[in-house]
């Protein structure tokens, strides 16, 4: 009976050493995201003169914090003229300030968060595997950016001139809440960033074998669909419906763009059989 039991604590140590890292290397992530999030809500910056040297220092801050910094760079960059911003809520203004320093939080941690996510996950992989993975690291960080960038200087700023121009022809004053604002542009912003991340997506599928590029050609009436469903789960409804088309017909063009992508991929793929065979 003694034996039968040492064994089976033998047995278990592998798996309860393998939690024990994974929860030890989510802790760390999530410590890195909470101290990002604390700075950027709680602090702003200064800058000091030393010998002709300017100096950024943080300092304690809950009214002129990072985050606070960012969201009158979104006032004064993306609110179209004629528009009013309204404080509807006490706590709005909290509201959008943690909004704000959670997705710069989230930024500003994802090395640390996929670095840890790494170290767990790179021993179980294979060479191939491991190589893939680097080579999609870079890719999918510069298309996150871009779908972000695009969002800020394109999408948003064309949405929020149609509501100006929409809700005067219907003779009301054109005004928007802080928080719902904030939480337009932040989301607008991130959920486009991830939403770039789609052909990197579908290529990887084709890559490895699992989905063939013909059959995203087949199924697109599925990826519009799809892309639309998605689109009104994730976004913020502030709009009445405006949000909702913009981030599906993204959606949608992206799933063409990664149709195209697959296909290459699996053109080139077979191409390089062909030459293996030949040599």
């Amino acid at each position: 009976m003694t034996e039968r039991t040492e064994l089976r604590k033998d047995e278990e140590k592998p798996l309860l050493s393998h939690i024990a890292e994974l929860a030890m290397r989510l802790r760390r992530g999530l410590i890195s995201l909470f101290l990002a999030f604390i700075i950027f809500f709680a602090f702003g910056y200064t800058t000091i003169n030393i010998d002709g040297y300017t100096i950024p220092i943080l300092y304690p801050s809950l009214f002129h914090s990072l985050a606070d910094s960012l969201m009158l760079f979104f006032i004064h960059h993306e609110l179209p003229k004629g528009m009013k911003l309204l404080n509807l809520n006490p706590f709005d203004p909290l509201y959008a300030s943690a909004y704000t320093s959670f997705y710069l939080a989230l930024f500003i941690s994802l090395p640390i968060i996929f670095r840890e996510l790494w170290g767990f996950v790179s021993p179980g992989l294979y060479e191939h595997e491991k190589k893939l993975v680097k080579y999609i690291v870079f890719p999918a960080a510069l298309l996150f950016v871009s779908g972000s960038l695009f969002a800020y200087f394109i999408i948003v700023p064309l949405m929020m001139k149609f509501v100006v121009l929409y809700t005067t022809a219907l003779g009301v004053e054109p005004t928007l809440s802080l928080r719902a604002f904030v939480s337009t542009v932040v989301s607008l912003m991130m959920v486009t960033g991830i939403a770039f991340e789609y052909p990197l997506v579908m290529s990887i599928l084709t890559y490895i074998g699992m989905v063939k590029a013909d059959s995203w050609r087949k199924n697109w009436r599925w990826g519009v669909l799809g892309a639309f469903i998605i689109a009104w789960i994730i976004s913020p409804g502030t709009t009445g419906g405006v949000i909702e088309t913009t981030i599906g017909v993204i959606l949608s063009v992206l799933y063409f763009v990664g149709v195209t992508s697959a296909k290459i991929i699996e053109k080139r793929r077979s191409e390089r059989n062909e030459q293996t065979i030949q040599r």
